[in-house]
Parts: structure tokens; C-alpha cells; sequence
């Protein structure tokens, strides 16, 4: 490789205990709930006032705690301990692929994303796009894959969400500092910043590269906050998703042509090159055009790039699928098309898209057609893509559209709570994680006594209704807040009643409002004095989009309404660490959306296998995971052409569910244990089904097996992937 990354030699550390710089730096303690207690044990007030960062938190402690923590002989053998599984995990010859497949390792995948959740100190993503893309690159790297990534370091990240007395979202965005943070400066062999330049109309933006560790897996993040580069192109890499599309192409521009190019100066030459989501598609052009300067013709080279590319489409709702105007394509492509050997009209024809109002270029197409593995997320929104793109292909039937699908997991290790994953290691085996897309292994779920789960079921809703509360009196102590939004934010829970989550972005499909269709009837269910019910909602939308703020103020308001008695919650600033909160401790997870907009999801995966109940319409994963045990459908398996009804029909299947099935479970006479046996049942029926069909690990699996592997071996037929496993 013609590069070098160096972890930096800032901290003021023990000896003994410097291994602590090195783990802080790679983000294999994210998803090691011990590594976490390496940190907090030193000092647990700081680590939480650090938003258990560990680069802050190691440059704030005091000498006198890690003195204390080098002369604690308890707190040495725990260190000890984690440091070797680290040093053992990142050892590259002990990994499933290197066993698996040994003559692969050196086929390398790349996989671009505009978003990557890792945890809640690397704020760079928006949502769910980003954490299945953080999941992705994390399980990739359990599973010892030759992987590497590439999306944006966003020098202000996502935006902070403050919701006003009257329930109107604001934004406010803060500067990233790079020394606060676990990432690490790509360097030239000669120890300067390596950069590369993208070409922009009139101008070249220059752009940086940082490196995450995530496990083995590398992440590159570029970076256009240069000296080198005017006051506008510093802001190209500034903020996630802008409306503007001037910057919107330079980003995805950046991103695809400048990601390329920095995976070339490094020295990688992928033979996979996965695109999550269209955001990344000029990366084909870019290696189009790579390709025809070496010699080949325009034929021969879209054809190698199609052979080693991979595109997952991620939603059928159409303000997901960025397309541009053929005047902003002329602006920042006319340069470019003559270096394929192409004409104005044969770029444009490579994705566009006629609609009525005009033609659009349209970045799902461009991925779509110069990609031998194409997938949907779930296996009703396969359905919905074939048709939604079958006008790319129209010599064939609908049906015979070549997109498959590959439902979405989640890592396990990520959203798992410790205590039940310590729970899992005494009656699960000892390594079950390794085998986490095994049913088999989840079998033995049904062998954990009831009393057992149970128990750490109620330390769960304890320790979120703990959380919640210290989340308010620290806002109430800001003297920002009224009084009625400390009780909107859940100051009077009870760990004890039913809890429903409902956390997920606020775009309208998702219907969050649809709880509301019959207030009152809504304010009965909660109200009941022997059986209350407590629902906790969380969730941004767009700084842009003013009609998800106007549910999410229509959400807020009922939520202040005195006669909800406190029982209606709404907590602002939805990111990771509340995430894990919610999937953890709540009883249920209501999901709402319209059918069939929601192309998978993954919250109620996270749930699920901690044990949470799902209350979903049958969209996405859950039509898939549901068996009439583990959960409640709302609605039936159908579509609707008509929304209103649709509607109608779900609220009703909402709250006759909700009134005549789940608050009764939920309260019905107990043993003389105490415990709710027929719950209990279900918990186990969710977690024993849920973990291994939705486990990330299964999920990469399958990607590798249908999708991958063909490209890493040369064989790329045009129907790869079609046959689902």
C-alpha cells in the first residue's frame, strides 16, 4: 500500500494500562459491551458525560483514577482479559472467511455509503441507511471478510434535535473536533495529508481521506474541509442530505468519483464493488472511464464494471431515489462523457428516466444497469422493485426483473443487551455468537428458566426509565425547558406498566400519527388505572421536510395533553444510544407504515431479539419474520388502492389488538411466581426466531454467498443472485 495511518501518542497513560489508547481507536469496543466497562470503571461519571467517547475520555481523566485502576488487582485482570480477546479477535488468520475460503483473501470488497452508524460518538449518519451500513462493515468484519469502505467524514455530522414547547423540531448542528474523535489521518508515505482531486465545473475540489477502524475492517471517510478549496467546496462534506442540488450531485460526485480514486492511490483494486444506495453510482462512471483510457472500447469496459459491481436499492418511495435534471447533468458531466467516448445523448440515455413533467437522470438506474448483483431488502420490497424498475429491462416480464432480494439483519453484538448476553452465554454456549445465524443455536432460548429472563426483562425497563428521567432533570437543570415538556419527556414512567416504543425517522408513510385516528379511545386504553399503558416515541425528520415536522408537532402536542396523564412520552434527539435504550427496554414495538413503502426496516429486529414484542403492519421484514407467536400483525397481508382506507383499516386492527389482546397478556393474572408465563412464551418465541433470521451475520453471509463470491471468482451471469436461499 502507498499510505500509513499512525494512532496518535496523546495520552498520558500508565504503562500498564496503555493498551487502552490502542482499543480506543478501534471501534471493536462498540460492539463489546465489556471492552465499554474497561473506560467506566475507571471513572463512570465521566465516561457518561463524555457520551462514552473514549479518545474525550481518556484525554479528560485524572492521573489519580488511572493510578487508582493500575493499583486495582480486579480491574487489572479485567484488563488483562479484554485486551487479549482484542488482541486475539484482530488476528487475521482466525477468521470464517480466511477458513472458508483461503485462496480468496486477497478478492477485495469495497462497499460505499453516503452514512455509516457506528456508534454515537462518530455522529456521520441520518438514520437507517447508516446503521445497516455500520452493521454491514461490523459483521464483515466478525466474519474476517476482505472489506474495506468509503463514505464521508461530516465536519458538522447529523443535526442535534431540540423540540420546542409547542412541539416544533429544531435544528441545531456542531462542529466536529477531529482530535475528539476515533478516527486517524490517511497519510502519504512522507507523513503529508494524501489527497486526491475531483474535477467540479470550472474548478478541482481537493479531498482528504481519515481512517476508522472498525474491527478489521477499514473505513475511509473523504474529507473537503481543505484550506486548499474555497469557503463552498469546504461545505461539501459538511452536513448530510441537503435539498440543494447543486450540492447534493457534488456530493454524490465526491463520493463516487472521488471515492474511486482514493481506493486507487492507496494502492486497493477491488474485484467487488458494492453500492448501498444510488448516492454512489458515478463511482461506474469513474471506472468506465479508468478503463477506456487503458484501451477498451465504451462496450468493453461497462462490461467489466458491470461484472464486479453489486446495487442495493433501499426504498420504493420515490423522494428516496436521487434523480437530477438533465440541465445540472449537462453542467458537471459535459467534461466528462467525452473521456468514455460517449455523446450527450448516450450519457444521458444510461439512466434516464421519463417522467411526466420531463427527463430526469435517475442514480438508481445508472446503478441498476451497470450492476451484475442487484438486490432489494426484503422480499416484499423485491416484489415492489421489479416493478418499480422493470421499465429498464423491456423485453421482459415484470416478474423476470433481475433484482432479488436480501432481507436485512442487524449485528447482534451491536444491539444485544449485555445482561441478556451474558444470559445467552450460560445457556446459548459459550461461542454462540459465532454461530448467530443458526437456529439451532436459538433453540436453546426455550432452556432459560422464566424467572431468569424475566428478571433481567425488568433491569432493562428499570435502566431505560432510569435513563429517561436523568435525560430531563439535566435539560430541566439547563433552564431551557418548561415545565410541561420535563413531563412530555417521561419524568413520571413506570418501569412496571406496559411499555410500546415507537422510534423511527418521521416521514409520512410511517404514519406516526396513527395512533391518534381515535384519541380518546387511545386515552381510555393508557388511562386504565389496573392496566396503564405508557408509549414512548422518538424520531427526526429532515430539517427540510416541513411536513414531517407537522406530525411530529401533532405527536408532541397530544403527548402535553394533561389528560394523558403522563403517559404519552416523546424523547427528542433520536440517535444510537437512545436506540439501544429503546429495543432494549420497552415491552413492545409498534411499527405503522403505509404498505408496502417500507422496504424493510430494522428497529423491530433489534427489538426483537432482545426479547421485545413486534406490533407491525405486515411490511418489509416483519411479513417475513411474523408467525402468528412472536409478535401481532396489524392489518392483514394485502395492499390497498385506496390510502384512506387503508388507514381506517389499520388504525381499527391497531386498536382492537392493542385493547382485546396485548394489555390483557400483558396484565393477566400471574402465577404464584409472579411471572407472566404466556408473555414470557412469547419473549422467547421472538427472540428464538428473530435472532438468527435477522442477524447481520446471516445477512452477510448471504450477500457473500449470492452476490459476492460470484464477482470475486470471475463468474458474473446477468442473473446473479436471482435464486433467494
Amino acid at each position: 500500500m502507498h499510505f500509513r495511518t499512525q494512532t496518535p501518542n496523546s495520552f498520558s497513560l500508565p504503562r500498564r494500562i496503555h493498551g487502552l489508547a490502542g482499543l480506543a481507536y478501534n471501534l471493536w469496543w462498540t460492539w463489546n459491551p465489556d471492552a465499554q466497562r474497561l473506560f467506566s470503571r475507571i471513572d463512570a461519571e465521566l465516561w457518561e458525560q463524555t457520551y462514552h467517547n473514549p479518545i474525550k475520555f481518556l484525554r479528560q481523566v485524572s492521573r489519580a483514577r488511572l493510578n487508582a485502576a493500575t493499583n486495582n488487582r480486579y480491574y487489572l485482570e479485567f484488563y488483562d482479559h479484554m485486551l487479549r480477546l482484542y488482541e486475539q479477535y484482530m488476528q487475521p488468520e482466525q477468521t470464517w472467511f480466511s477458513s472458508a475460503y483461503p485462496d480468496l483473501n486477497d478478492r477485495l470488497i469495497a462497499y460505499f455509503s453516503m452514512e455509516f452508524g457506528l456508534h454515537e460518538t462518530l455522529p456521520i449518519y441520518a438514520g437507517g441507511l447508516g446503521v445497516l451500513s455500520g452493521d454491514h462493515a461490523k459483521e464483515a468484519s466478525d466474519l474476517g471478510l476482505p472489506f474495506i469502505a468509503i463514505g464521508f467524514f461530516y465536519t458538522e455530522g447529523y443535526f442535534t434535535q431540540y423540540i420546542s414547547e409547542d412541539g416544533w423540531q429544531e435544528a441545531q448542528y456542531n462542529v466536529q473536533k477531529f482530535e475528539d474523535l476515533p478516527v486517524l489521518p490517511v497519510l502519504e508515505e512522507d507523513g503529508t495529508p494524501l489527497t486526491v482531486s475531483v474535477e467540479l465545473p470550472d474548478r478541482a475540489v481537493q479531498v482528504r481521506l481519515w481512517e476508522v477502524r472498525v474491527g478489521r475492517a477499514p473505513l475511509y471517510l473523504l474529507d473537503a474541509n481543505l484550506e486548499q478549496n474555497s469557503f463552498h467546496d469546504r461545505a461539501l462534506t459538511a452536513r448530510l442530505y441537503s435539498s440543494d442540488l447543486d450540492l447534493r450531485i457534488s456530493q454524490e460526485i465526491l463520493l463516487g468519483i472521488g471515492g474511486v480514486r482514493a481506493l486507487r492511490k492507496m494502492g486497493y483494486a477491488p474485484a467487488v464493488w458494492h453500492m448501498n444506495e444510488g448516492h454512489s453510482a458515478f463511482m461506474v462512471l469513474e471506472r468506465i472511464r479508468e478503463l477506456v483510457t487503458d484501451g477498451m472500447t465504451y462496450e468493453e469496459a461497462a462490461q467489466n464494471v458491470h461484472d464486479a459491481s453489486v446495487f442495493t436499492t433501499h426504498t420504493p418511495v420515490p423522494a428516496g431515489n436521487d434523480e437530477f435534471p438533465l440541465w445540472l447533468v449537462e453542467k458537471y458531466f459535459s467534461h466528462f462523457w467525452p473521456q468514455l467516448g460517449l455523446d450527450r445523448d448516450q450519457f444521458i440515455n444510461l439512466a434516464r428516466h421519463e417522467v411526466s413533467w420531463g427527463d430526469l437522470f435517475s442514480m438508481p438506474a445508472l446503478a441498476l444497469t451497470h450492476s451484475a448483483g442487484r438486490n432489494a431488502v426484503s422480499e416484499l420490497h423485491g416484489q415492489v422493485a421489479r416493478r418499480m424498475w422493470a421499465y429498464l429491462w423491456p423485453d421482459r416480464p415484470e416478474d423476470e426483473t433481475t433484482i432479488t432480494h436480501i432481507t436485512n439483519g442487524v449485528h447482534v453484538g451491536t444491539w444485544l443487551a449485555r445482561r441478556l448476553r451474558h444470559l445467552f452465554d450460560r445457556y446459548l454456549g459459550a461461542e454462540w455468537l459465532e454461530r448467530a445465524d443458526d437456529p439451532d443455536v436459538w433453540e436453546l432460548v426455550n432452556n432459560i428458566p422464566d424467572a431468569q429472563i424475566w428478571e433481567v426483562r425488568l433491569h432493562l425497563k428499570r435502566k431505560l426509565a432510569a435513563y429517561v428521567r436523568e435525560r430531563a432533570r439535566q435539560r430541566w437543570r439547563s433552564g431551557s425547558w418548561h415545565p410541561i415538556q420535563v413531563v412530555a419527556s417521561g419524568v413520571l414512567l413506570n418501569p412496571y406498566a406496559l411499555t410500546i416504543g415507537f422510534a423511527r425517522r418521521f416521514a409520512p408513510y410511517k404514519r406516526a400519527n396513527l395512533l391518534f385516528t381515535d384519541v380518546d379511545r387511545l386515552l381510555k386504553i393508557i388511562n386504565n388505572a389496573e392496566r396503564p399503558v405508557q408509549i414512548i416515541f422518538a424520531g427526526k425528520s429532515h430539517p427540510d421536510h416541513e411536513g414531517g415536522k407537522m406530525i411530529i408537532q401533532e405527536v408532541y402536542r397530544t403527548v402535553k395533553r394533561s389528560e394523558s396523564g403522563g403517559r404519552l412520552v416523546f424523547l427528542e434527539d433520536y440517535d444510537m444510544n437512545l436506540a439501544r435504550y429503546l429495543v432494549q427496554g420497552v415491552d413492545v414495538w409498534l411499527n405503522t407504515p403505509r404498505r408496502p413503502n417500507e422496504a424493510s426496516g430494522t428497529s423491530g429486529q433489534k427489538a426483537g431479539m432482545n426479547g421485545v414484542l413486534n406490533f407491525s403492519v405486515l411490511d418489509g421484514w416483519w411479513r417475513e419474520g411474523y408467525n402468528g407467536r412472536n409478535g401481532w400483525a396489524i392489518g392483514e397481508d394485502l395492499d390497498y388502492a385506496d390510502a384512506e382506507a387503508q388507514d381506517a383499516a389499520d388504525a381499527k386492527s391497531l386498536y382492537d389488538l392493542l385493547e382485546n389482546e396485548i394489555v390483557p397478556l400483558f396484565y393477566q393474572t400471574r402465577s404464584s411466581d409472579g411471572l407472566p408465563g404466556e408473555w414470557i412464551l412469547r419473549m422467547k418465541e421472538s427472540i428464538r426466531t428473530i435472532g438468527p433470521q435477522f442477524s447481520m451475520r446471516r445477512m452477510v453471509k448471504e450477500y457473500l454467498e449470492r452476490l459476492y463470491l460470484p464477482e470475486m471468482k470471475g463468474e458474473c451471469p446477468e442473473e446473479l443472485g436471482m435464486t433467494p436461499k
